[in-house]
């Protein structure tokens, strides 16, 4: 598969897993007595195929190297702790809430510091990028320090921040992943 297909796929794939994330954030608000037992599942599958989507996505070449451009370590470590969740549920129950908040707080200050070198590009919206990476590390701090004790007011917590992880995402995939043709 030549470079500009395969960052097609890996740029429609990203966006696919955005909005797969909004959903899931949807529907945690709106169910918050879900099982966490369940959620670990979910959300194991869904970083396993996040953290591939981003180790896929750092090794090609779009025009600006900026939706990319952190992902081998960081999908690498998605990958893990999703087969940390579905084969140690029992024991990540415990801990899920710091996990997701830790995880949503640093994919934010990449996606930070993403938008200040998609300011340095030029992009014009790069503030958009900015502004929904801090609100989203904010939620992820929340969901770290876990401020709710009751579980339904944390799963609505951290639907919200998965909820906005799939927003800010989305908006980074549509508007830093760049493909341009070659002209021969």
């Amino acid at each position: 598969m030549d470079d500009l297909k395969k960052l097609k796929l890996v740029k429609n794939i990203y966006i696919v897993m955005s909005l797969l994330f909004c959903v899931l954030g949807i529907f945690l608000m709106a169910r918050p007595k879900s099982s966490v037992k369940m959620l670990c599942v979910l959300m194991g599958i869904m970083l396993i195929l996040y953290g591939a989507i981003k180790i896929s996505g750092y090794f090609t070449r779009d025009a600006f190297c900026l939706a990319f451009q952190f992902d081998l370590a960081f999908g690498i470590l998605l990958m893990a702790v999703g087969v940390i969740l579905i084969a140690r549920k029992n024991f990540a129950v415990y801990l899920i809430f710091s996990v997701f908040g830790i995880l949503i707080l640093a994919d934010a200050l990449f996606k930070i510091q993403m938008s200040v070198d998609a300011k340095r590009f030029g992009l014009a919206l790069w503030w958009q990028i900015l502004l929904i990476a801090l609100v989203t590390g904010v939620i992820g701090v929340l969901v770290f320090i876990r401020p709710f004790e009751a579980a339904a007011m944390m799963m609505v917590l951290v639907g919200f921040s998965i909820l906005l992880e799939g927003i800010l995402n989305l908006w980074v995939g549509i508007l830093t992943i760049k493909i341009i043709k070659s002209r021969l």
